[in-house]
């Protein structure tokens, strides 16, 4: 029964993923002209090569976002049960959030929170 389900879902999925592109090649715009195909950025032309690197600091920021905006996720589910489980709740959210002010210290030491 299950093995039915999982052919009829991939043979529906592979169904309209193909209609889907024939049907855009089929009314889809046509415009083949050699400047589509250059690099620009918010509709300046760029000077120089396009492919400059990016910041280390960037990436830090984004990891750093990332892991607190997931920290208020996790939040979340734990104070909807807090009155289920007492105490022992209380002690490992306890736990998490010490864990991750020992991350923001250590990220605050770093320097990866100065935007330069």
């Amino acid at each position: 029964m299950y093995f039915t389900l999982l052919i009829t879902v991939l043979l529906t999925a592979v169904v309209l993923v193909l209609g889907a592109y024939v049907i855009a090649k089929l009314i889809g715009p046509r415009s083949y002209n050699p400047v589509k195909g250059e690099p620009f950025e918010c509709g300046v032309p760029t000077r120089g090569s396009s492919w400059l690197p990016v910041s280390i600091g960037y990436y830090l920021f984004a990891i750093l976002f990332l892991m607190f905006d997931i920290e208020t996720v996790f939040l979340y589910p734990w104070a909807v049960v807090v009155k289920q489980y007492g105490s022992m709740a209380l002690v490992s959210i306890g736990f998490f959030l010490v864990v991750l002010v020992f991350g923001l210290a250590y990220a605050w030491r770093k320097g990866a929170l100065e935007w330069k």
